[in-house]
């Protein structure tokens, strides 16, 4: 069966609602029935990565995604950056075990899909969350905003859809446990030396110094948040303040004006007004230019920290404005 068309940027597509509302009546008959039968079945750890082609998308994405966000890696075997985004999604989909599958689309064999998902350029990453498709991101990101990005798209599947995920059986016939990977670090000399180049204003150096850290151990908190403070000091050191707050109330839809007010918000104490200002922009904007804007707030969280409530409010803004 041909795919339907589905929403996009947010656009309710009501044939992908329909098909999503009937697949999740399905599920949740099978859920009942596995449940008189003393428990939900779990799935083999192989069933979280799949080839998806044309004949096959119904069923295995949108019905699915009844279920389970599902996200869609398109990529093509000649993709260089391809090679690099796609063993990183499919570890990460192990990694997060059941909460979303990944299905792999190669454009070169199913140009339908990718026409109907306007595809411009691979790899390019959507989900399938209920029937309705989300532009995710274009390129091969960094692991940590790709990891937020998730974690966005499965707190939206599980409260407004109520999609908890689906359980995997790891001992399942022909599956291997994946080697325990050997501990990162240490990076102390590193981590001191970055601290060190950002409190004498040396903010290209700090930048580097905590890319060097990341670029081995992609999960360092510490890496992480230094990175993201040296960032947002290079920037704002590179303005002019009250310029940048005449191009911000003057050009409302200029991308830049917003991204650079945002950073000043930000480095002056003014949190709320910072996220509330991309969260507007991303509403605003399409495509590249809300893609932009939507890893620049995520850089800003990482600033503030995850556990600030402030930072909690405006994910879920966010994720208001893109799902």
């Amino acid at each position: 069966m041909q795919p339907r068309n589905m929403s996009m940027s947010g656009v309710v597509d009501l044939a992908a609602v329909k098909a999503a509302g009937e697949a999740k009546a399905k599920a949740e008959q099978a859920r009942a029935e596995a449940a008189r039968q003393g428990g939900p079945a779990a799935v083999p750890a192989s069933s979280l990565v799949i080839d998806v082609n044309e004949a096959g998308f119904e069923q295995d994405v949108l019905q699915r995604s009844a279920e389970v966000p599902v996200v869609i890696d398109f990529w093509a075997e000649w993709c260089e950056p391809c090679k690099q985004l796609g063993p990183l999604l499919e570890r990460l989909a192990h990694e997060y075990n059941g909460r979303f599958v990944l299905a792999k689309v190669d454009v070169d064999a199913n140009q339908l899909l990718m026409q109907q998902f306007g595809i411009q350029g691979i790899p390019a990453v959507f989900a399938v969350v209920a029937g309705q498709a989300l532009p995710l991101f274009q390129g091969a990101a960094p692991e940590a905003q790709i990891r937020q990005t998730l974690d966005q798209l499965i707190q939206v599947g599980e409260e407004r859809f109520g999609l908890t995920g689906i359980a995997v059986d790891a001992s399942a016939a022909g599956e291997a446990q994946a080697p325990a990977p050997a501990p990162p670090g240490p990076y102390d000399s590193l981590l001191e030396a970055a601290a060190r180049a950002l409190d004498a204003n040396d903010f290209p150096g700090a930048v580097q110094a905590y890319k060097n850290v990341l670029s081995d151990d992609p999960a360092n908190t510490e890496a992480k948040l230094g990175l993201a403070q040296a960032e947002l000091l290079a920037r704002v050191q590179a303005t002019d303040p009250q310029q940048v707050r005449r191009d911000a109330a003057e050009k409302p839809a200029d991308v830049d004006a917003q991204l650079a007010a945002a950073d000043l918000d930000l480095v002056g104490g003014h949190v709320e007004d910072a996220f509330g200002r991309l969260v507007e922009t991303v509403r605003r904007t399409f495509g590249e230019d809300r893609d932009r804007v939507r890893l620049r707030l995520l850089d800003l969280f990482e600033v503030i920290g995850p556990e600030d409530p402030r930072v909690g409010a405006a994910r879920t803004a966010l994720a208001r404005v893109l799902f």
